[in-house]
């Protein structure tokens, strides 16, 4: 199934011998500008193709195991959907509290077995870390869905894919790009945060004290050599701001919840106090939201967050397409 004569991407088909065939998506810290631009180049393709097509058999005759250990709607169904977009199966495992898991199943055990039945394989996993171990332990591709406060590579990949779809992508050299809420807890942000520093950008952290961006994450970003910032108000950023990334304040991951009931109110983001924004710019979210967003603010033609959601689907049919080495 050829692309249009004039891409400069592979061709849809049989690439088994590409950079990116068999290989794991574990992190950001794997991507380079160029790697990038191809991703976002296919992703591109795959929207085009959806809203000509629909579905196609690009990967008729693969399976893909969604194997989640923490709930998720957005991202497993995002996979899911990716997957049947392309004609390939899914092996849907989404409550592994009831699987061989809850008999004392070692990680490493459990993906050995699963890839005995699937060709590519899709983590979600509460600890940091736990993405990498199944791929050493695993002949074939592993993909990162999020390992606990660590990394959701695949988000960032999608959240950069939007502000290229929006935004145009030779404009995001010379944005800011505005974080706001629970910085310490959300893997969304920290990967976007590394992501963005392929770009000349600048980043702008505004979140409670006890919710501020991880000196670790901030150590990379500054070792990189882009701008960055703290802020307890959205006030003084919000009118330069080109992007602005919204997370909600988990509450699953407090070990108080009176910490939590403390912050969780501290940003919304409506109709009034996005006065001050620029009209060509953007609001994210990775979702799901409890309360940080308006629902009045959803008709803004800046709010991009369900946009976001769709543009997720595309990218993840990339990598699929990728790593099982048709395209």
């Amino acid at each position: 199934m050829p692309t249009d004569p004039q891409s400069p991407y592979l061709p849809f088909g049989d690439n088994t011998h590409a950079p990116w065939y068999g290989k794991d998506i574990l992190s950001v810290k794997q991507f380079s500008r160029a790697d990038l631009e191809y991703v976002f180049g296919v992703a591109h393709e795959m929207r085009g193709m959806v809203e000509r097509i629909g579905t196609f058999d690009l990967l008729k005759g693969k399976i893909l195991a969604n194997l989640f250990y923490e709930p998720s709607t957005r991202t497993s169904s995002s996979f899911t959907a990716a997957m049947e977009r392309l004609g390939g199966s899914v092996i849907p495992i989404n409550e592994v509290k009831y699987s061989s898991v809850s008999k004392g199943e070692s990680l490493p055990d459990t993906i050995r077995t699963l890839e005995c039945y699937a060709d590519v394989i899709v983590l979600r996993h509460p600890e940091v870390g736990s993405a990498a171990i199944a791929a050493k332990a695993a002949r074939k591709p592993v993909i990162n869905a999020g390992d606990g406060v660590g990394e959701h590579p695949t988000q960032a990949l999608l959240d950069t894919f939007t502000i290229f779809e929006e935004l145009g992508a030779g404009q995001i050299d010379g944005m800011t790009v505005t974080m706001l809420g629970d910085l310490k807890y959300g893997r969304t942000v920290h990967s976007l945060a590394r992501l963005l520093t392929l770009f000349n950008v600048k980043l702008n952290y505004v979140s409670p004290d006890i919710l501020r961006m991880p000196k670790e994450v901030m150590d990379e970003v500054s070792a990189k050599g882009i701008p960055q910032a703290e802020y307890g108000s959205l006030d003084k950023v919000l009118p330069e701001t080109d992007v602005l990334y919204v997370t909600r304040v988990q509450k699953e991951r407090f070990e108080d919840p009176a910490d939590y009931e403390k912050v969780k109110g501290a940003f919304v983001v409506d109709p009034g106090i996005m006065k001050a924004a620029k009209q060509e710019m953007i609001v994210m979210h990775p979702l799901p939201r409890v309360g940080e967003i308006s629902v009045d603010f959803d008709d803004d033609p800046r709010a991009a967050y369900f946009r976001q959601m769709e543009y997720g689907l595309y990218v993840r049919m990339a990598l699929l397409a990728m790593v099982l080495g048709k395209a």
